[in-house]
């Protein structure tokens, strides 16, 4: 749990430096007269909608559980599990969140490597779901076609590669191979390999995906919202254009959060596309940004902290060796 906090702490402060750059960059007395005629009820709905994509996702949650035949877990449980991975939502490609099955596997002792691929779905249909609000955004731009592209490129080739067991087996044996603590995960590799094959299956796609794309679509609506709160009258499809495209470019670049490279994407769209002036646009940035992604880190710890509540035992012992693999724990 240190660990976890240093690393949210590290992100939290490069996302103040990059905020506080992008102030002096824009103009901090353009960006504070922006501020000044905001509507705050505004910042309060776009809470409101990214917390009805938190709920809507952990619908796909509960799907992939069902079809992993994992049942008896209590809802609340179950809730408050999914959102705690918000906790690393920070990381590259939000690859930390596969921290939800650690806290599933100390409550209810369900192995991890039955789990972990969730999250690896989770991805693949988010990025349909964001790939196809691009498209439906885009009627009349054609950058975020590019980015869309690729996107969907790298989920074809990931459903691809899962999709073919032969393939699949043989990338994992290429890792059994490397000397070290890489080459010793092989076996787990196996186990969740069977978990996520089974996810990626096209029947299992579908609603997921439909799941993805009306969530995702709350996200966009909270750059509207705030664009409004500012006075602005940037169109919905306008703004489900630049957040998804935003989005999209911030999950392919390797980066924390996206930090940097949403936020660049995202301010520049509004400007140029969106023709809202850089004050505005770099405080929209920034508070969509904070009403989006810091409070999802905002909400994981509250989640994580009902959890602790509920079973005041979790994650206590630090000395504790929890098996990836897991053996024949109970799933209750």
């Amino acid at each position: 749990m240190k660990g976890t906090v240093r690393r949210v702490v590290v992100a939290m402060l490069l996302g103040i430096l990059l905020y506080g750059a992008f102030a002096v960059w824009r103009g901090i007395g353009a960006i504070g007269e922006s501020l000044s005629r905001f509507a705050w009820t505004a910042f309060a709905m776009a809470c409101s909608l990214a917390f009805a994509n938190y709920v809507l996702r952990y619908f796909k949650w509960e799907y992939y559980l069902a079809r992993l035949e994992i049942r008896g877990i209590a809802k609340a449980d179950s809730f408050f599990t999914f959102l705690s991975g918000f906790v690393l939502t920070v990381t590259p490609g939000k690859v930390g969140e596969v921290f939800k099955s650690l806290v599933l596997y100390d409550i209810h002792k369900v192995p991890i490597a039955r789990t972990a691929p969730i999250v690896v779905a989770e991805r693949v249909t988010d990025l349909i779901g964001i790939i196809t609000l691009i498209v439906l955004g885009s009627l009349g731009f054609s950058g975020g076609l590019v980015w869309a592209g690729v996107g969907a490129v790298l989920v074809a080739s990931l459903v691809a590669t899962i999709a073919s067991r032969r393939l699949s087996m043989a990338i994992i044996a290429r890792i059994e191979r490397i000397p070290g603590r890489i080459g010793r995960i092989g076996p787990r590799l196996h186990q969740a390999y069977d978990s996520l094959a089974l996810l990626l299956k096209p029947r299992n796609l579908v609603v997921p995906t439909l799941l993805s794309i009306v969530a995702w679509s709350f996200e966009c609506l909270s750059l509207w919202v705030i664009l409004r709160g500012f006075g602005e009258s940037t169109s919905v499809p306008l703004c489900a254009f630049f957040y998804a495209t935003s989005t999209l470019a911030g999950a392919l670049v390797p980066v924390p959060g996206g930090l940097g490279i949403t936020d660049t994407a995202l301010q520049e769209q509004m400007m140029t596309l969106g023709h809202v002036d850089k004050g505005t646009s770099t405080a929209a940035m920034i508070l969509v940004r904070f009403a989006t992604l810091w409070f999802a880190v905002l909400v994981g710890f509250l989640a994580l902290s009902a959890l602790k509540r509920r079973h005041p035992g979790m994650l206590a012992a630090a000395d504790r060796t929890t098996p990836a693999a897991g053996g024949a724990g109970e799933q209750a």
